[in-house]
């Protein structure tokens, strides 16, 4: 996507996971639109990379722990009476690759926590009186394809990832009120760090099939992140509700 060097000018942004891959991405580009950036993550030093790679000015950081609403809560208000937010991505969220045998409630409930509680309880926070945009705000969660097909091993994450689109219309319906967007994007396999390390263990004809079913060829990061500017944008601001699948024809393959 192509966009005006203020397509966001004046807004802030909110984005978790942003010490890395698609948040970090986003943070990026967000800023070189004319976004403050508020960078959330654990890793202080990885925060603070992020920030040292942002165009322009204004940015911070928030570290906190995404299963701890007590924690959330507290960092949040933080943010009462400076710039409003008017965007949020919730980009933030973990993986793995259990069998069912191998699945326990314990692991389920972590994963769950982060890769879904933990969007609702920011939600929750940034839409209180003197946080949030009145002017309009835009959360955007960052899903994945395999939420809508489902994968062999993939019982936990596939399931939080599906949570995310109930959670998106859910939210969009009752934050509407406030003038607040809710919507939500779902990927295939994205080009990351964390993608190469895979594929180096991997056979050759694992990597092979993965990379077919990827019509369009595997996205970058910088894919998601123009789809997500788009939906924080004003160009976007009579959808809500609606899930993106981002996939490079994945999901028909």
């Amino acid at each position: 996507m192509i966009w005006s060097e203020n397509a966001l000018k004046g807004k802030r942004i909110l984005i978790t996971g942003a010490s890395s891959g698609i948040g970090r991405a986003c943070a990026i580009l967000c800023s070189m639109l004319g976004a403050e950036i508020v960078a959330c993550g654990r890793n202080e030093e990885r925060l603070a990379d992020t920030i040292s790679k942002l165009s322009g000015s204004g940015h911070l950081s928030l570290a906190f722990d995404l299963n701890n609403e007590q924690n959330i809560e507290e960092e949040i208000r933080k943010l009462k009476g400076s710039n409003p937010i008017s965007g949020f991505i919730h980009s933030a969220g973990i993986e793995r690759t259990n069998p069912l045998k191998t699945v326990y409630m314990d692991d389920f409930v972590e994963m769950f926590k982060t890769n879904v509680a933990s969007a609702t309880a920011i939600t929750k926070q940034i839409t209180k009186p003197g946080i949030y945009d009145k002017n309009g705000l835009s959360i955007v969660l960052i899903s994945s394809v395999i939420g809508l097909l489902g994968e062999r091993g993939k019982i936990e994450y596939s399931a939080t990832k599906a949570a995310l689109s109930g959670l998106t219309k859910s939210l969009a319906l009752e934050l509407s009120a406030k003038n607040v967007r809710v919507n939500s994007i779902s990927p295939a396999m994205i080009i990351t760090e964390m993608l190469d390390r895979m594929f180096e263990v991997l056979p050759r004809e694992s990597v092979a099939n993965i990379e077919g079913r990827h019509l369009l060829g595997i996205p970058d990061v910088q894919s998601v992140a123009s789809m997500a500017v788009y939906l924080l944008s004003d160009a976007a601001r009579y959808i809500t509700g609606t899930n993106i699948v981002l996939d490079s024809g994945y999901s028909m393959s």
